[in-house]
């Protein structure tokens, strides 16, 4: 008699075949309103999906942009807090040569050296704090400007016109064109009211 195969053993393994639930498959749909409903739905998703990523771009543009803000102010004011304190370097040297004698010949020729020295490191120096965006503001000769003037003084002079900057007693500075020090100034008072020029009207049609 013939024998069973299975018997006495273990049963035969049936194959399986993959259950529908396993996958993420959304069901077909059975109509054209539900193809539409779920286009619809995609195209939803897909344009989410889009605006999350641009809003992630924004925001890392964001944030980089203002690092790198942060690190050109931090640049800038330590330029500024290290001129600030050179300004004093070169306001001294400019009183050393503000009260030599105009005529250096006369001078023992020991001392003229020191003075040529003193002349030639304060050259230096404009030079450098120019290199580096500091300037001078333009004041001697100048109508007087709330903006870069300090006047300490008035002066009567009526050879000039009232307002105009007549002495400069301390130099103000300019960094990356912007204030750094105002110059403190003497201003002209008593002489004519200067006005801008008025150009006459032109002939040419």
């Amino acid at each position: 008699m013939a024998s069973d195969p299975t018997a006495g053993g273990a049963p035969a393994e049936m194959p399986v075949e993959p259950s529908d639930s396993s996958l993420d498959i959304p069901p077909k749909p059975e109509s054209a309103t539900e193809l539409q409903h779920l286009v619809e739905q995609l195209q939803a998703e897909k344009a989410d999906l889009q605006d999350k990523q641009l809003r992630a771009l924004a925001e890392a543009q964001n944030v980089r942009r203002r690092a790198q803000q942060d690190v050109e102010k931090e640049r800038k004011f330590g330029i500024e807090r290290f001129a600030r304190d050179v300004l004093s370097v070169a306001d001294n040297l400019g009183r050393a040569l503000s009260a030599l004698p105009a005529d250096l010949e006369s001078i023992d020729p020991a001392v003229r050296n020191v003075i040529v020295g003193i002349q030639a490191t304060d050259r230096e120096l404009q030079s450098v704090l120019e290199r580096h965006g500091v300037t001078r503001v333009e004041a001697l000769g100048q109508p007087f400007n709330a903006e870069f003037h300090q006047a300490m003084m008035e002066v009567e002079d009526p050879s000039v016109p009232a307002g105009t900057i007549v002495q400069e007693l301390i130099p103000g500075y300019l960094i990356a064109g912007r204030l750094l020090r105002a110059a403190m100034v003497a201003v002209a008072k008593g002489g004519p009211i200067g006005r801008p020029t008025v150009r006459p009207p032109s002939n040419e049609n």
